[in-house]
């Protein structure tokens, strides 16, 4: 008989067991969560309290009645008239990053080609080989000493920018 009275004891003591724990949770003014057998500070909203006993767990993410449910035309797939102009838009944004692409690759080459030339006019000016020129009329001439000069600074600030 004593076993039977210590087993009702203590079915009836795990069967108590949930109602004694926290029934009520909230957020309070600094926006910690706060448990409680008891229920919340009456200053406390209704969209903090986020469970009480009859009311449904609180769903932070879902949408509340200030914000718009989705449509049932927002969740339509898109038409073949918006996949086309999409494609087309992809299309013509890849055509134009290609063009750009080429078009530095282009001055990349155009500037080692000039650096390249620069390296040997100053290769020709440090050797002291004789340069000629061609003045409008289709006559050839030499550079003097000044215009070696000249074209030595200019091919050092050619130089400068090369790597």
């Amino acid at each position: 008989m004593p076993a039977r009275i210590d087993l009702l004891f203590a079915t009836l003591l795990l069967t108590a067991a949930p109602l004694a724990s926290a029934q009520y949770m909230w957020l309070d003014d600094k926006g910690v969560k706060q448990l409680s057998d008891r229920p919340p500070p009456p200053g406390v909203p209704d969209k903090r309290i986020l469970k009480a006993p009859g009311k449904p767990l609180f769903n932070p993410y879902a949408a509340t009645e200030s914000e718009p449910a989705a449509t049932a035309d927002s969740k339509l797939a898109p038409t073949v008239a918006e996949r086309n102009a999409d494609f087309n838009k992809r299309r013509a944004e890849a055509a134009e990053r290609s063009r750009q692409a080429a078009a530095e690759a282009q001055q990349k080459a155009d500037q080692a080609a000039n650096c390249e030339a620069a390296r040997k006019n100053q290769m020709a000016l440090d050797q002291g080989v004789r340069l000629t020129t061609f003045d409008k009329n289709g006559e050839r001439g030499y550079l003097d000493q000044a215009q070696r000069e000249d074209l030595r600074k200019n091919t050092q600030k050619v130089l400068a920018d090369c790597k």
